[in-house]
């Protein structure tokens, strides 16, 4: 089955080289930062104003692709620090909760942008016909 790139008018265009998100096989792809739209930096300094814009963004990202947040499988956060652990923590809960929660992992790095303060590596099951 062919890879699809996927395309949100509500994220930013990447001017690296790469896709907002890609479908391959039935799943999705992505990784999201706290971009905003014009490519601004949403909430310097602001683990839970980041947090947001990012998870926002991926949902964007999900129903472009025709999925939502309950077809997230798996979540790799990438935070600066972990002292915003449970900032990002508290915004997370308004996205991923009840019975469709994803495994994921948190580790420590830095990131291509010194302002950015998380980054989140996700894939999600959209389904054979995907």
């Amino acid at each position: 089955m062919p890879k699809k790139t996927v395309f949100s008018p509500l994220v930013v265009t990447p001017t690296n080289p790469h896709a907002q998100a890609t479908v391959a096989g039935g799943h999705f792809y992505a990784a999201t930062v706290s971009l905003d739209v014009q490519g601004k930096i949403v909430g310097v300094g602001d683990i839970r104003a980041q947090t947001r814009q990012a998870l926002t963004n991926l949902k964007h990202l999900l129903e472009a692709a025709g999925g939502s947040m309950d077809d997230v499988a798996r979540v790799m956060i990438y935070l600066t620090d972990m002292r915003y652990f449970a900032g990002m923590n508290e915004v997370y809960r308004e996205f991923f909760f009840g019975d469709s929660l994803p495994s994921r992992a948190t580790v420590t790095g830095s990131m291509g942008m010194p302002e950015l303060l998380v980054e989140f590596d996700v894939i999600a099951w959209l389904g054979p016909d995907a």
